[in-house]
């Protein structure tokens, strides 16, 4: 009876089951997808059941997988605690640090450097990804902690809020409103606005849509590219206009200058750290580390 189940698979099987996605599990846990998937099949043959309805419109859990569920989460919690136990003043050896690409690497510079130098027993190994995959990772044992985008759906996790930075405008330095200190939603209302799809920041995402409602705010719409440096460089050539987190204004490029928007703090993208609450240790040396951070 025993023999069905172990460690392994019930993380394979919980990583699924947060992400509802096989391939985005694949993605979080490091893996190929058609092993995953070989996985959770020997896992359903060993149980004599199946755990997911796999289709074309996604993937869902069955009865038997929401029953599963909340077992695998306590499980995957006693791991975490078990291994925090064995760690020394409550930092790993190897500290996982996820970082969200949603701000500018500019915040996080000297972090880790900082914490290894204030522990020099414990290496700093930092990703770099979404908020959201951050949160999976988490929850899979992949990460310790991760400064995460806010908001962020982030049940069962522990999350401190640390700054807050409202939007600005990228636009290109020889619009006509270029010239104004401060742009409103109002004034880019016939611009093409390069926007963030909603699969990669959900939560933010629908914020942001309920701020553009109340403010009557419906632009025309540019698929915005995943790396910075090719965004500003369209807006540089008057593809679009961008929305950015403050923290953007950092990265310099030739025609393009940052604004005031007159909505930004509306639109303000939080920074908050992300951990499991056995991860007390962590959090205080993190946090610490972050305020030193953003004052040095």
């Amino acid at each position: 009876m025993f023999d069905r189940l172990d460690s392994r698979s019930l993380l394979l099987f919980l990583a699924v089951a947060d992400a509802l996605s096989f391939r985005q599990a694949a993605e979080t846990l490091q893996l190929s997808q058609p092993p995953l998937s070989r996985a959770i099949r020997e896992l359903e043959e060993r149980l004599g059941t199946r755990l997911f309805d796999r289709n074309t419109r996604g993937v869902t859990l069955t009865v038997a997988g929401e029953k599963l569920l909340p077992y695998a989460r306590s499980i995957a919690k006693l791991l975490r605690e078990a291994e925090a136990a064995l760690t020394i003043k409550g930092l790993p050896t190897n500290l996982r640090l996820g970082l969200t690409s949603a701000v500018e690497p500019a915040w996080f510079h000297g972090l880790a450097q900082r914490v290894q130098a204030r522990h020099p027993g414990t290496i700093v190994s930092t990703f770099s990804d979404t908020s959201p995959r951050l949160v999976r990772q988490l929850r899979a044992g992949k990460l310790d902690a991760a400064f995460i985008a806010l908001p962020t759906e982030t049940h069962e996790l522990e999350v401190r809020e640390l700054d807050q930075l409202p939007m600005v405008v990228a636009i290109p330095s020889r619009h006509l409103l270029a010239k104004r200190r401060r742009i409103g939603l109002a004034d880019l209302a016939r611009e093409k606005v390069f926007w963030f799809e909603r699969a990669r920041q959900p939560a933010f995402f629908d914020h942001c849509q309920t701020v553009f409602s109340r403010h009557g705010f419906a632009p025309s719409k540019l698929r915005e590219p995943s790396d910075h440096h090719v965004l500003l460089a369209d807006v540089a050539n008057g593809k679009g206009i961008a929305l950015l987190p403050k923290s953007f204004t950092a990265l310099r490029r030739a025609g393009v200058v940052y604004r005031s928007l007159v909505e930004g703090e509306e639109l303000s993208v939080c920074i908050g750290l992300a951990s499991p609450a056995d991860r007390q240790g962590v959090r205080e040396t993190l946090v610490e580390a972050a305020i030193v951070n953003r004052h040095s």
